[in-house]
């Protein structure tokens, strides 16, 4: 037949169809439940998964930020070496300001200046990170200080400045003022 013309009742489905209509509604609700479960599991996971891909990178970046710091706060080792206005080393003493004093002599921007016979002065300065025997021309190195960050000292041992965070350099030893040979 094909068509109806609206005229016949539906039949009462039989005692084994409802069974399977009811079965059907049940399983189809039980995956429902599980499905929506397993929603909630994987939100669950993947919220962990987040709070800990955060925790880690705010880990990284802190340690990023600690290494950084230290890098820049441990202060370098800076030799400061005594030399002649022409750049011939010279015994360490001849740029201690106690030193200069003690044989009438003074320092002013850097350079100290120890009499002479005949009323002139030699005139003495350091260079940083330098090197050379006393009585050779400095090889290396700069005239102009070092950061404050760096620990400056003779070859003697002297400190002739001191560095880090929160030293001030003042303390030093020789070097006139303690801060990088009087400058």
């Amino acid at each position: 037949m094909r068509f109806q013309d609206g005229s016949t009742q539906a039949r009462q489905p039989s005692l084994a169809e409802q069974r399977a209509r009811q079965q059907a509604l049940a399983e189809q609700e039980r995956q429902e439940a599980q499905a929506a479960e397993a929603a909630r599991v994987a939100e669950k996971k993947s919220s962990t998964k987040k709070k800990l891909l955060i925790g880690t990178g705010v880990t990284v970046g802190l340690v990023g930020l600690v290494a950084t710091f230290y890098t820049v706060a441990k202060p370098t080792e800076v030799t400061a070496t005594c030399t002649t206005k022409d750049g011939i080393v010279d015994q360490d003493d001849n740029c201690d300001e106690n030193y200069v004093r003690s044989h009438g002599g003074y320092s002013s921007g850097g350079f100290f200046f120890i009499p002479i016979g005949g009323g002139g002065y030699n005139s003495y300065r350091y260079n940083y990170g330098g090197t050379g025997a006393i009585g050779q021309r400095v090889s290396g190195g700069s005239y102009d200080p070092p950061s404050s960050r760096a620990n400056v000292s003779t070859k003697s041992g002297k400190s002739v400045q001191r560095g880090g965070f929160g030293i001030s350099g003042k303390s030093g030893t020789s070097g006139g003022t303690g801060k990088s040979g009087g400058s």
